[in-house]
């Protein structure tokens, strides 16, 4: 492969979101697992079939250990080329980097999951809160 795989001339969104992962070490099962998404949807992903929510995208850098930005743009120097990549690191320190990416990631999950329930939490208590006042 050539070192200009990844600049925004030739790479697109999904060729990123590929090359990071092959770079995170996941399979598309593994990443479609950790997301909470069908292998299929991740698939058509990676082949810029569709594209990935916002909220998604978010989880995706961090499951990956890549910026945002990097991610939508091909900007800054997240992801090595293959063809420039290093020795490959100790096992377990890339299980450990692995297992905190995969942290990020629910910890992202987590938190959308607490602002909607927040979100219903305000909303019931304003209702009882209305229905109380239309008693007295």
């Amino acid at each position: 492969m050539s070192e200009t795989w990844y600049t925004d001339d030739h790479a697109t969104l999904g060729d990123r979101l590929a090359a990071g992962r092959d770079a995170a070490g996941m399979t598309q099962s593994q990443l479609a697992q950790r997301l909470g998404v069908r292998a299929k949807t991740l698939r058509d992903w990676e082949n810029d079939v569709s594209e990935p929510r916002a909220n998604r995208l978010q989880m995706l850098a961090a499951l990956l250990g890549v910026s945002l930005r990097w991610l939508l743009t091909g900007e800054g120097d997240d992801v090595t080329p293959p063809a420039a990549a290093e020795a490959q690191p100790n096992p377990a320190l890339k299980s450990a980097l692995s297992e905190i990416r995969s942290l990020r990631g629910e910890l992202l999950g987590m938190g959308e999951r607490l602002g909607r329930l927040e979100k219903t939490l305000k909303a019931h208590m304003a209702s009882e809160t209305a229905g109380s006042d239309a008693v007295e």
